[in-house]
């Protein structure tokens, strides 16, 4: 049977899968093919060795279609994917915090003259003036103890919004627990709880700190919402896609090939709901200092996983009364900040332009 194997239908491509210059993509179409024929991708002759075609091709589009051909002893076959043609990319890193809750609570609480003066939104800004960095900080709308985000004030309204080219909200779920709340919900309990949080973020924060979601809780959402989370603008999600002893997981029920590719490769598109589905390169808060290089840097030396970092940690493992407090959590971001830096990634926020960067 005639198959394209590489790239995958829906695969994000870039400069650093072929040769680009500033008109087009040259990319090398490979798969399998019957015997005793021929093999074109696209009206170019493939070169066809045991079983396997490889194929030179052109890029220009910022959506493409690929078409191989077949002619033979096994009759007329065909085979085609899309591709999506990132073509402005460059090297660039997102930092996306999960689960926060506690800073809003103590927030509220303490009436702070300023948001940064709560330990946390400090360590934040510190780094932000370290080294430029843009936070996306996914927050939940109550805490296990009755806090909600309904209590937070609006005078620090303001002051968001005066940061906000640094530091934005975005809805994450309605609260930590049940754990996987969303993996089997009906899509309308999840439209329900985004509407609910986001219009607080804007009461309280401003629309110019309201980021869409591109990390939903524990990253599984029932394929029937993706259309609806479209229509509220979402364009990405982020999970792990990550293979385990039961298959792959946080990964939004994608089916296991394309888990596997944008474990792989960085990102797929969905055509069908138009998401985008990437994957976080490392998290912090299980990352100690020491394993932070150890990490990232096969991610660098990979050319399929380069082009952009997906930095990520969790909010409670900065604060001393959370059971598994991370003394040196600060220092995990900083690490892993500074190892990007210096490499010359870029921070973005992934709602804005295509995973960041500039739209195909």
């Amino acid at each position: 049977m005639l198959k394209i194997e590489d790239p995958l239908h829906g695969a994000v491509v870039n400069h650093r899968y072929g040769v680009q210059n500033d008109d087009a993509l040259t990319l090398t179409v490979t798969g399998q093919a019957p015997p005793y024929g021929s093999v074109s991708v696209n009206d170019i002759p493939a070169t066809l060795s045991m079983g396997h075609f490889s194929c030179d091709v052109i890029i220009t589009e910022p959506e493409q279609d690929i078409t191989a051909l077949y002619d033979g002893s096994y009759g007329h076959q065909e085979h085609t994917v899309r591709v999506v043609w990132d073509r402005y990319s460059r090297p660039r890193y997102r930092f996306s915090i999960d689960d926060n809750s506690f800073w809003l609570r103590d927030i509220a609480r303490e009436g702070y003259d300023s948001l940064f003066d709560c330990f946390y939104l400090a360590i934040l800004r510190n780094l932000h003036q370290e080294y430029g960095t843009r936070f996306t900080v996914n927050i939940y709308h109550h805490t296990a103890d009755g806090f909600e985000i309904t209590e937070f004030p609006d005078r620090y309204r303001g002051e968001f919004e005066d940061n906000a080219d640094w530091l934005v909200l975005a809805f994450h779920a309605r609260a930590n627990d049940p754990d996987r709340l969303y993996q089997y919900a009906p899509p309308d309990e999840l439209i329900r709880d985004l509407d609910m949080v986001q219009e607080e973020i804007v009461r309280f924060a401003g629309d110019q700190t309201l980021a869409i979601p591109t990390v939903i809780h524990w990253g599984m959402v029932l394929p029937e919402a993706l259309p609806l989370l479209y229509e509220r603008g979402v364009r990405v999600l982020s999970g792990f896609q990550q293979p385990t002893s039961h298959g792959y997981d946080v990964n939004y029920w994608l089916d296991d090939v394309r888990s596997e590719w944008a474990y792989s490769h960085e990102a797929l598109k969905d055509f069908a709901s138009g998401i985008v589905f990437s994957r976080v390169d490392i998290v912090c808060n299980n990352t100690p200092v020491d394993r932070v290089a150890p990490t990232l840097q096969p991610l660098y030396d990979n050319p399929y996983l380069a082009e952009i970092m997906d930095l990520f940690t969790h909010e409670q493992y900065f604060w001393p009364f959370y059971v598994n407090y991370l003394p040196d959590h600060a220092q995990r971001l900083d690490a892993a900040i500074r190892w990007v830096t210096e490499r010359g990634y870029e921070p973005v926020f992934f709602h804005e332009g295509f995973l960041g960067g500039q739209s195909p």
